[in-house]
């Protein structure tokens, strides 16, 4: 089923290519990423190569991949979730590559480490870490990691991170947000730990920030998503402030971070409507753009009318005007847009935008049942 969306009368500044020191892409569309879970035993099999090529051959600008796992025990909560270690996995993620670039896209994996996240179908305790062995404060999951363990857990985001440039990825990402390992770290409402990892609670995202850039070299494209928002708490704030969210990210920008990746459920809600310097209409990314100076990725309901949470859910999502975000890619509020759901129902989604077309998809849960 199709429906129409108002039209914009001029997309052209999503089509601008987007050139900086390191990464140059023909337009401003992300593909954001979105777990699939469609490669049993983490091994990425042609169906989801085939599943990104088509997004690629769509004219998205630069495909981000779903989480994929790094080498450490209790990484994932679905075991259908791709790997990003061990010969099989990286040998399926060498054939994604390959049949992206082949239809002149560009691509980079997320990689990721899904902490204490709870998964009731797919998931038990045994091997669930976090910083202080919670899920959400006064919700004990999992274990508390040890100080090796935490090596070992950065270790392994260095080590794929490496995988990522040999293999031929165009950028890599690392999965900073949304309650996941790094972001547990960062949020006192799971980070209680009383040692160095809890005092400076920023601590583990930079060193794994460094030792990814280590890892990759001076000039491969590191992007970092991150959020406020928790799965565990939809309103918690890491940064009250814009003083508190540049105590934040600059930081993780003087460790090797290229691109700030900012989640939020709905982009166009400003990040701080308080702020009396003249800026209160910025959303997370033009916040972080206009904190670090570096460029800057917005997310959130772009194209639909509902936000992601719900979709998942089981509500439905209709095509809408996208307006507003050409309005403020034009502003420079951002730099890029990533759009989730409207391309997992439609690879053509950026085609129809360019050439005026308004036969878009709604998105509906039962979209996920399939790898289109």
């Amino acid at each position: 089923m199709t429906t129409e969306r108002p039209c914009v009368t001029n997309v052209s500044a999503l089509f601008q290519p987007f050139v900086s020191s390191k990464l140059t892409l023909s337009n401003r569309i992300v593909m954001a990423p979105m777990t699939r879970s469609f490669s049993p035993g983490g091994i990425p099999g042609t169906n989801v190569a085939d599943y990104y090529a088509r997004r690629a051959e769509g004219e998205v600008g630069l495909i981000i991949t779903e989480g994929t796992v790094v080498d450490r025990p209790g990484a994932a909560n679905d075991p259908s979730v791709p790997l990003f270690h061990g010969e099989a996995a990286l040998e399926g993620w060498a054939r994604v590559v390959e049949a992206v670039h082949a239809k002149g896209g560009k691509i980079a994996p997320q990689l990721w480490h899904v902490g204490s996240a709870i998964n009731p179908q797919n998931r038990d305790e045994t091997h669930a870490e976090s910083p202080s062995g919670l899920y959400k404060p006064g919700r004990p999951y999992g274990h508390e990691m040890s100080v090796a363990d935490i090596d070992s857990a950065i270790a392994a985001f260095a080590s794929a991170a490496a995988d990522s440039k040999r293999l031929g990825f165009d950028a890599v990402e690392l999965h900073g947000a949304h309650g996941y390992l790094i972001d547990q770290f960062q949020w006192d409402g799971t980070n209680q730990r009383i040692d160095i990892w809890g005092k400076d609670r920023s601590r583990f995202a930079r060193e794994v920030v460094l030792a990814v850039r280590a890892a990759i070299g001076a000039d491969f494209p590191l992007i970092l998503r991150l959020s406020q928002w928790k799965q565990q708490d939809y309103d918690t704030k890491l940064a009250a402030s814009p003083q508190a969210m540049a105590d934040w990210l600059t930081p993780l920008a003087d460790a090797g971070v290229d691109i700030f990746h900012c989640s939020q459920r709905r982009f166009w809600e400003p990040e701080f409507p308080d702020d009396a310097t003249g800026s209160a209409h910025l959303n997370f990314a033009g916040w972080a753009k206009k904190l670090t100076r570096l460029p800057t990725i917005t997310v959130g309901s772009i194209g639909l009318s509902g936000e992601f949470i719900a979709g998942f859910a089981g509500e439905a999502s209709e095509p809408t005007s996208i307006e507003g975000l050409v309005s403020r890619l034009e502003a420079d509020e951002f730099d890029l847009v990533a759009v989730g759901r409207a391309l997992i129902v439609d690879p053509d989604w950026a085609v129809k935008v360019r050439t005026g077309r308004q036969d878009f998809t709604p998105f509906e849960r039962k979209a996920l049942g399939t790898l289109v």
